[in-house]
C-alpha cells in the first residue's frame, strides 16, 4: 500500500508520522486490496481542547473509503479513524461475498 500523511499548517515529527503509518498499514490484515492511503493531520483553531483532527482516506478497487476523527491528541484521533475505517473495510467484504 502507497501511504502518504499530510500535516496542514504545522510540521509532524517522525513518531507521529511512523505511529500513523503503523496504524493505518494494519488495515492490511482485514482487507489486502488496499491501493494506496491518504492521511491529513489539522489542528482546529477553536478554544475546544479537542482540536486535532485526523482524515484517512483509502482507495480500494472500485471504491475508496473515508473516516474523519477529532480529538485531543493526534493519536487518539488516528486510532478512532483507522477504528472506524476497519468497519468499513469489513462491511465492503462481506458485501462483496454476498
Amino acid at each position: 500500500m502507497d501511504l502518504n500523511v499530510h500535516s496542514v499548517h504545522f510540521s509532524a515529527d517522525r513518531k507521529l508520522v511512523d505511529f500513523v503509518n503503523s496504524k493505518v498499514a494494519k488495515l492490511e490484515v482485514f482487507f489486502d486490496q488496499i491501493i494506496a492511503g491518504e492521511v491529513y493531520l489539522k489542528v482546529d483553531n477553536s478554544a475546544k481542547s479537542a482540536n486535532k483532527i485526523a482524515e484517512i482516506k483509502i482507495s480500494i478497487p472500485g471504491k475508496e473509503l473515508f473516516a474523519k476523527k477529532q480529538c485531543k491528541s493526534f493519536e487518539e484521533a488516528a486510532d478512532l479513524a483507522c477504528e472506524a475505517l476497519r468497519r468499513q473495510v469489513r462491511k465492503h467484504k462481506t458485501k462483496r461475498k454476498q
